[in-house]
């Protein structure tokens, strides 16, 4: 009597599993068609993008092969940095408004809000070389250099933690030097209300001041709208940062929203003016560019409604 239970019981089980597995085969019968109808799409998308990034950079070989005849990490830059542009291009639409008041020849200051990635400003440097022929030097943070495969990155587009005196000497050689007050503090810790955390840092005004070098405002719209850091948990990571300096905070994001960088009027060292008085300055002329042109709170939806549609947005 027993030993029939068992044989029904496993009878039952085996029909069972069989039931189970067609079941999942019709399951994945019926929806396989709707994922392939749904992936096949973006695989085209990414050719398209693709080849449409190599049209872009293959209409640069002229100054490409003219770089790399000169230098090797010329030419290298100049590689990199005609794929940034590309990608600012197809991604964002990137602009930049106001570029004729970078100088052609000699030494200039750009101060710029720091958005949580600031792929702003690799974009505004991979346009300034493929267009102008200048090399825009950057400082970041320490940590940048501790990041694997970073370095030689940091080398070659010679990005600095930067000192006063590193700064200056920068300038005094003619180049075009990019600063962010803000730094990862402001990356990480403002928000959609744009909201400069310069504290009371000077180092750039007392550079500017000793270099007597002009200094250049800079906002990029939306930039904020890029990328995000999510609002819970922020004060007790804000805690972290300032104790550890670890920028360990999630970041999520690359929305393709419209980027736009606005340039200021060159902001000229005054005599007998001190760096908390020219940090001022240049401060309220950040504010001011953000008043102006960007949409206070952000919003990445109206970013993405300005960036492909961008009649309706200004309706």
């Amino acid at each position: 009597m027993l030993s029939n239970t068992s044989m029904y019981i496993d009878c039952l089980w085996t029909q069972i599993e069989q039931f189970d597995i067609s079941y999942w085969k019709w399951v994945l019968w019926v929806v396989y068609p709707v994922i392939i109808s749904f992936l096949l799409p973006f695989i085209i998308i990414i050719f398209v993008y693709a080849s449409t990034l190599f049209l872009f950079v293959y209409r640069q070989r002229h100054r490409l092969r003219d770089a790399y005849a000169r230098d090797f990490w010329d030419g290298a830059r100049k590689t990199i940095s005609v794929f940034w542009d590309c990608q600012g291009r197809i991604w964002h639409g990137y602009e930049v408004v106001h570029m004729e008041r970078l100088p052609m020849v000699g030494p200039a200051m750009i101060i710029y809000y720091h958005a949580v990635i600031p792929i702003d400003v690799y974009y505004i440097v991979a346009r300034t070389l493929v267009e102008r022929g200048r090399h825009i030097k950057c400082v970041g943070d320490r940590f940048l250099f501790n990041i694997p495969g970073w370095r030689l990155l940091m080398e070659v587009f010679q990005v600095t933690p930067g000192t006063v005196q590193s700064c200056i000497d920068v300038l005094n050689e003619g180049n075009i030097l990019c600063i962010s007050p803000g730094g990862v503090r402001e990356a990480l810790f403002s928000d959609e209300s744009y909201k400069l955390m310069w504290g009371k840092r000077t180092g750039f005004a007392k550079v500017a001041l000793q270099a007597n070098v002009p200094v250049i405002p800079m906002f990029t719209q939306n930039c904020r709208e890029v990328f995000r850091t999510p609002g819970w948990g922020r004060s007790l990571l804000r805690k972290f940062y300032e104790k550890t300096r670890l920028p360990i905070v999630p970041i999520y994001g690359f929305f393709p929203v419209k980027l736009r960088s606005f340039l200021g009027e060159p902001i000229y060292p005054e005599s007998g003016m001190t760096a908390e008085q020219f940090s001022i300055k240049v401060k309220k002329s950040v504010e001011s560019l953000i008043e102006c042109h960007q949409q206070i709170p952000g919003n990445i939806l109206g970013a993405l409604v300005e960036r492909f549609y961008p009649k309706l947005k200004s309706n």
